[in-house]
Formats: structure tokens, sequence, C-alpha cells
């Protein structure tokens, strides 16, 4: 019988601890942009990792969450075996206002 496997909890940084360098480097990144825009549109904790419809493989996606944590965009959670995330909207706001908003428009 194997020992269940524990998975270490996500690092989060708070965006007030984000340069902006950092935060548009996060940003723009194709695939980090498609992360936060699907994020946006859904419910808070709603999405797995998995459920994302991008372009690449189990450990790129897992760096992608990683830049995303670390620019202070996207808070994670363990809920059982999956990890759902959420969009740090309200606080990426009251750090760099109206920066979100502007990425997440499509008409760009």
């Amino acid at each position: 019988m194997s020992t269940p496997r524990h998975r270490t909890a996500p690092e989060h940084t708070h965006p007030d601890d984000v340069p902006v360098l950092t935060a548009l480097a996060a940003l723009a990144d194709p695939v980090r942009l498609t992360l936060v825009r699907e994020l946006s549109g859904s419910p808070e904790w709603s999405r797995a990792c998995g459920s994302f419809d991008v372009p690449v493989g189990k450990a790129a996606l897992s760096h992608h969450f990683t830049v995303l944590r670390a620019a202070g965009l996207v808070e994670q959670r363990d809920e059982g075996p999956r990890r759902v995330n959420r969009l740090r909207r309200a606080e990426f706001d009251a750090r760099f206002p109206g920066l979100l908003e502007l990425v997440l428009r499509t008409d760009c």
C-alpha cells in the first residue's frame, strides 16, 4: 500500500509587493493572458488548473500559474485532488488601477 502524496501549498505574492514590470511581464505572455482572461469570466474558485484551454503541457501550465501567483494575479488552493484558482482582481486593481481592465479588453 502506498502512502498518500501531499502537495506543498502554493506560495502567493500579494499585489502590493509586486513591481509594475513584474506584473506587465506576467501579462505579456499569450498563455498567461489566456489564463487570466478565462479566470476573469469564471466564478471564484470554480476553475481547476486542468480546465483551461491552452496549448501547453502540465509542466508548462504549472510554470505559468507560478508566474501569475508571483505577480499577484492569481490565488490557488487545493480542494482534494484539484487545485482551484481565483483571479485576485480587487487586490490587483487596488495596486494597479485600470491595468487589468485594459489587459482584459478584447478589442486591443
